[in-house]
């Protein structure tokens, strides 16, 4: 999903941000109850490593091993006022789709559409048609309808028997921190962005409270809920704590979280699908409204990451009774990071 404002409807406006939350909720289940029956090849997921919410499905479909039965297309991390494009590609071609553009994706199967033209999405190979881009559906569904293709060993992501809990910690941290960041960076008034401030450290500050004696937010393994906060964390620093003033506190004065999020990091199918470069890029140069003169930062040291974490303390079993995933296809893996100079 990206922010800008003609590609999402994500923008600065007077008052509060509100973010357009109306996406195509065609699903892909191992039915086909919605015409998109589960298939092995059939279907190409659209990312970008830059945009936090495409980022949940790359860790999920690391995690669960489907890389040799969905493919990836990624785009690079800027876009203009139309589309997410595919820079990254030799000649701005995705190989796979034959489009420069993701927007090409979406009119294929509506050629008026309305909305934003965003990431993550997943787009039918042989129609050429986007499937959906509701990217909270996406992973639930890659745990749940996707099991005949999960690799020997993959962890329980969304176990039914903690469902109910993962959806009331999921709401909550969507509300005041996943989307609270950009309620106070896309703020168009005081005291929206005051309210949403307040909203989000409080928010953080009662997360430093439940992981000071449990490894992960539910039960005693990652779940779902733990990628969908680790995305917002991972970024933090990097962008939000500056570029959308969240500057209360940053990620690594939170001594709870800073560990939580090391943690993470440092698990496979976590931090080898992050690249700080693309993130940074993304943030400082496509959000004009808000650092109009598109510089980039150097900062922050991002060696820290690798630092011990000492979670282990606590216990828990980071994949339950499964294991970690492989490394990264060749063709996925994401640049080595390296300090600023």
């Amino acid at each position: 999903m990206t922010e800008s404002a003609s590609a999402s409807g994500s923008y600065v406006e007077p008052g509060e941000f509100k973010r357009d939350t109306n996406y195509i909720t065609t699903r892909i289940t191992a039915d086909g109850r919605d015409g998109y029956p589960v298939e092995p090849g059939r279907y190409r997921l659209v990312a970008a490593r830059a945009c936090p919410w495409a980022n949940r499905t790359l860790i999920v479909r690391r995690l669960l091993g489907l890389e040799q039965v969905l493919s990836l297309g990624l785009c690079g991390p800027t876009h203009d006022k139309f589309s997410w494009t595919f820079d990254l590609d030799a000649d701005g071609v995705d190989p796979v789709l034959g489009i420069p553009r993701l927007r090409d994706a979406y009119l294929a199967r509506f050629p008026d559409y309305p909305r934003g033209i965003t990431v993550p999405a997943i787009v039918d190979v042989p129609t050429g048609q986007v499937v959906t881009n509701d990217y909270a559906r996406i992973t639930l569904d890659f745990s749940t309808e996707w099991t005949e293709h999960h690799r020997p060993g993959a962890p329980q992501l969304y176990p039914e028997p903690l469902r109910a809990e993962i959806d009331e910690v999921n709401l909550a941290v969507f509300r005041d921190i996943n989307n609270g960041v950009y309620r106070c960076g896309f703020a168009g008034a005081q005291d929206a962005y005051d309210a949403a401030y307040d909203r989000l450290f409080d928010r953080l500050d009662w997360l430093s409270e439940r992981l000071a004696t449990q490894r992960y937010l539910v039960g005693d393994t990652i779940t779902e809920a733990d990628v969908r906060l680790f995305v917002t964390l991972v970024r933090f620093d990097a962008v939000y704590h500056g570029h959308f003033k969240c500057n209360r506190s940053k990620l690594t004065e939170l001594p709870v979280l800073w560990a939580y999020a090391r943690d993470l990091y440092q698990t496979p199918g976590f931090g080898d699908t992050i690249d700080f470069e693309q993130i940074k890029t993304h943030y400082y140069v496509v959000h004009r409204d808000v650092n109009p003169t598109g510089i980039v930062p150097k900062g922050p040291d991002l060696a820290n990451w690798s630092a011990p974490h000492g979670r282990q303390a606590l216990g828990g079993r980071p994949f339950g009774d499964g294991t970690p995933p492989p490394p990264p296809l060749p063709a996925e893996r994401v640049p080595v990071v390296r300090a600023p100079a």
